[in-house]
């Protein structure tokens, strides 16, 4: 029972939050009289109806890891089941199941849509679907951490599982401090953003909007052109603030903190920006026949490598009609993501650099077999359980993108659809190619495939762990061999 009080303490807490975010789309509607504040007050009320008892339980006992990953991957899930309400009681998205793969992809930064034409949402609707990119950017749980103490030892366990990589420390001696701190940055990010696209001549609702994709690394446009239809300064300061934000998070306390040596003696940042500067050149030359001018290919080519490396998903063409380099190239940027600590999604930069590191011993280890050659990162060893973490990280990642294509191929659609629908939805991109490319939708799957890129969408933004481990509590005998064995 204390296990189950925990829980449900932690599920309650959520509620309320999410209770207090759907007053913001509110507002939104009461300024712009779209007729539909009513539908996020009844749902910001079943919030409270349900969060607030389940408050008033006294929590049982501290979380390890591993339930601190199922409560994580339980409460994305509540998350999203109550967030598509608004959306299918005010009209906007009148099939909840597509309401519901709608905020999942909003809340997981995913930015995969069903609709076939964006600006027919209401004001409220489009914020509300805009403002999930940017809660679940740097994640709930460290916004709850930020705002409250909650379960002092368990917050530790509670951002491991919800953070991105393949280790996470605090970059300050207290997990609070620290997730303020993360906030802080990911805030004052934001804000700068906001300032240099009003800069730039757009209006308020915009800006705040396109940021919260961007900055989050969500991606759901506000046009049905996406990006397209933006100045080319414009274009520039999103294509520059979604690459920053696929930054590891550690590289800006170290700029804060006055240590800029070591800020760029990060490995992983290095890597990440020295691939982006590679992909971007090679696109740019590589696409150069179909613009007016190199500097407005090398343009494109920049906003798109930085869109789909930051999983964000915002377009200003249409990049599915690229030649095959191009498309490969962003094939590959898909896989690889952003930094750990960032809010991109993907494999993460840190694991392709360890591998190739381990790759790279095993090699050396072949040649010389007494050698003996140990794994560094950034100055220091690379830990057994990091390596061990990352191999089964991998392992996994290929095993569930396979069954996901296998799964899609049901509905006998071409390869490339299914292949890069489960890459941009694994990954939290967004758009694919083929039927899902930047000028598509997912709008044509049905419900069954839809529950599966659902499915891909929450495992990609927990990284695997979380969501599985969450479904094997709902196997009974797994369950009972479980409590049976303690």
């Amino acid at each position: 029972m204390k296990k189950n009080s925990i829980i449900l303490y932690i599920v309650g807490i959520l509620l309320l939050f999410e209770s207090a975010f759907l007053l913001l789309p509110m507002l939104v509607s009461f300024i712009y009289s779209d007729g539909n504040w009513m539908w996020y007050l009844i749902t910001a009320g079943i919030c409270l109806a349900l969060g607030f008892p389940l408050t008033r339980i006294k929590p049982g006992k501290n979380l390890s890891l591993k339930e601190g990953y199922i409560i994580v991957a339980l409460c994305w899930l509540v998350l999203s089941l109550v967030g598509a309400l608004p959306f299918v009681m005010s009209g906007d998205i009148p099939d909840y199941l597509d309401a519901l793969f709608e905020t999942v992809s909003g809340f997981t930064t995913t930015g995969a849509s069903i609709l076939s034409d964006v600006e027919v949402l209401s004001r409220s609707g489009m914020f509300w679907r805009s403002f999930m990119h940017w809660v679940g950017g740097m994640g709930v749980f460290m916004f709850m951490m930020a705002v409250l103490p909650m379960l002092g030892t368990s917050d530790m366990n509670l951002m491991k599982a919800e953070s991105t990589g393949p280790s996470v420390e605090r970059i300050v001696p207290h997990v609070r401090d620290t997730a303020r701190l993360m906030y802080g940055m990911y805030f004052g990010i934001t804000l700068a953003e906001i300032i240099s696209l009003l800069i730039s001549g757009m209006d308020l609702y915009s800006s705040m909007l396109l940021t919260f994709g961007s900055v989050g690394t969500g991606g759901f446009g506000l046009l049905n052109s996406s990006c397209g239809a933006y100045t080319s300064a414009q274009q520039l300061i999103i294509a520059f603030f979604m690459a920053a934000s696929g930054i590891n998070y550690t590289f800006y306390f170290f700029i804060i903190s006055g240590k800029i040596k070591e800020a760029f003696h990060i490995e992983e940042v290095k890597y990440y920006i020295g691939i982006i500067i590679v992909s971007t050149l090679v696109i740019a030359a590589n696409i150069g026949r179909f613009f007016g001018s190199p500097s407005e290919a090398l343009r494109t080519a920049f906003f798109q490598v930085s869109s789909i490396i930051t999983t964000t998903g915002y377009s200003t063409a249409d990049f599915d009609t690229w030649p095959e380099l191009s498309r490969m190239i962003l094939l590959l940027l898909m896989m690889i993501g952003g930094c750990s600590g960032s809010t991109a999604g993907g494999i993460k930069v840190y694991r392709i650099v360890l591998l190739m590191k381990q790759f790279k011993k095993e090699l050396s280890v072949l040649r010389h077999p007494r050698e003996v050659k140990v794994l560094r990162m950034d100055g220091g060893t690379v830990k057994e359980s990091v390596m061990r973490s990352t191999n089964v990280f991998v392992s996994i990642y290929i095993v569930i993108f396979f069954i996901s294509l296998i799964l899609i191929s049901v509905e006998n659609y071409d390869f490339t659809t299914g292949f890069t629908a489960v890459a941009a939805t694994i990954n939290n991109i967004g758009p694919g190619l083929s039927m899902v490319g930047p000028a598509c939708n997912y709008g044509f799957f049905s419900g069954f495939s839809k529950v599966i890129l659902i499915f891909d969408m929450l495992t990609g933004r927990l990284e695997l762990f979380p969501v599985l481990l969450l479904f094997s509590m709902m196997n009974p005998r797994i369950t009972h061999r479980r409590f049976r064995k303690k």
